[in-house]
């Protein structure tokens, strides 16, 4: 696979996939590359040292219009709640991998060995869960094609990483560093 340009996804990316499939250390890779403020949607909607209790809806939307009204950005997550907004403000979007036993897999290592990864919640303190197991198993790849269409309807130009040897390749190809 040879992916596009990274610069064919414009100055505001969003990054959307399945739990545990990447988008954290790849907004903050792109980020990191391309000199863009990384948005990570669960820090804005979980407050800060609460174990990822959600803020008041309000706030979170606020807090997300907040973000989006930046003219470059990358936003990692899919709160699809908000994704309408979110889409008209952005000019390209990257969706991650789809392997639910490599997302467990990630799930359980970052769980249990990575507190302080891209995209953790400050103060936030992560268990293994089994709703969180159920949702990755099965939740998820239930809902892949519906999320997948409504990304594609946004007209916008869009990489479908089905993979993990897809992600690894945009690293090689766009020059990342995890």
């Amino acid at each position: 696979m040879t992916p596009p340009a990274l610069e064919t996804f414009g100055p505001r990316l969003c990054i959307c996939g399945p739990s545990n499939s990447g988008k954290s250390t790849l907004s903050v890779a792109i980020g990191r590359k391309l000199s863009l403020p990384v948005f990570h949607l669960d820090l804005l909607f979980h407050l800060p040292n609460t174990n990822w209790q959600p803020r008041p809806r309000p706030d979170f939307e606020r807090l997300h219009r907040e973000a989006i009204t930046g003219e470059r950005w990358v936003m990692e997550g899919n709160y699809f709640g908000a994704l309408s907004e979110r889409l008209d403000r952005a000019t390209g979007i990257i969706l991650t991998g789809n392997e639910p036993t490599r997302s467990l897999f990630r799930y359980i290592r970052r769980t249990l060995f990575e507190p302080n990864r891209p995209g953790a919640l400050e103060g936030g303190e992560d268990r293994l869960n089994w709703d969180m197991i159920h949702f990755i198993a099965f939740e998820q790849p239930r809902k892949r094609e519906r999320d997948v269409e409504l990304l594609r309807r946004s007209g916008l130009p869009m990489l479908q990483l089905r993979t993990m040897r897809e992600l690894n390749a945009c690293y090689e190809a766009w020059g990342l560093e995890r």
